[in-house]
């Protein structure tokens, strides 16, 4: 495949890298041009699909970003904020494109990745699933038309192992509701409740977090309204949900101006 778009994706041995490895095979017009892990990582120098468990793809596990850039076209990462931003200034100096599914950044982390990915052509998002990111592009429109009088909470769920609460995808949630109501996130976001919280207040986000077992992401957004409630699920049920639309949007970022991107932009939901 000589116009095939060389993907190199960055934790390849977790649990989302292994899965990309595999898709990425079996994805028409993209081809793996590098598997990247962490110093130390006890599969390096493995085969990269024998670590993933679909037979030898001929890349190696390697460390050393550097060496396989000049060989790619983008880089996909799900790995963590501080291993992703040093990934992509290396991208960003390399003028390579990126797509990063990383989640759990602060303010100043994500100040730092907003400068870095303007860059180069750049897509950024906590979900790559194509259902939530229409979810998101509608409820902002549901909570305008029902208003205050209906209370806004936002469940999510997750495996025992994701190390950032809220998740990325329900802070997305919350951020779209906000703007549907004209609020400031930052004001009316409410986190935890404990012990007695006396009555709701009308303005209010309620951010509700589960972790238990190997749940791979369930979101529930639920509007409580005077003597009716309205409740939108979205359940995946594998990584290959988010693997794919990562994939979609390695594919779509090579061609576009350097800038930050969201999968909105990718599915042409803007």
């Amino acid at each position: 495949m000589n116009n095939a778009v060389r993907t190199i994706i960055t934790g390849a041995a977790g649990r989302m890298g292994k899965r990309l490895v595999a898709l990425a095979q079996e994805t028409e017009g993209l081809t793996l041009a590098g598997a990247i892990e962490m110093k130390g990582h006890p599969a390096l120098g493995n085969d990269v699909g024998e670590v993933a468990q679909i037979g030898r793809v001929n890349i190696p596990l390697t460390d050393d970003l550097g060496s396989c850039l000049p060989k790619s076209d983008v880089v996909i990462d799900f790995t963590g904020p501080a291993s992703c931003l040093t990934t992509l200034q290396q991208v960003a100096s390399a003028s390579k494109a990126m797509v990063i599914g990383t989640t759990g950044f602060s303010e100043e982390e994500l100040a730092r990745l907003k400068l870095l990915a303007a860059q180069i052509p750049c897509v950024f998002s906590p979900n790559m699933s194509v259902g939530i990111n229409v979810l998101i592009s509608t409820v902002g429109k549901i909570a305008k038309s029902l208003g205050e009088p209906y209370n806004i909470e936002v469940i999510e769920a997750h495996h025992n192992k994701k190390k950032d609460a809220p998740s990325g995808t329900a802070l997305r949630l919350a951020e779209a509701l906000a703007e549907g109501m004209q609020w400031d996130l930052k004001e009316v976001g409410v986190y935890a409740r404990h012990g007695i919280t006396g009555e709701r207040k009308t303005r209010e986000i309620g951010m509700q977090t589960i972790r238990a077992g190997d749940i791979v992401g369930d979101h529930t957004i639920l509007f409580g309204g005077p003597g009716e409630r309205i409740e939108i699920t979205h359940r995946a049920h594998t990584r290959d949900t988010f693997a794919r639309g990562a994939l979609r949007a390695a594919a779509w970022v090579i061609n576009k101006p350097p800038g930050l991107y969201s999968m909105a932009d990718v599915l042409d939901l803007t």
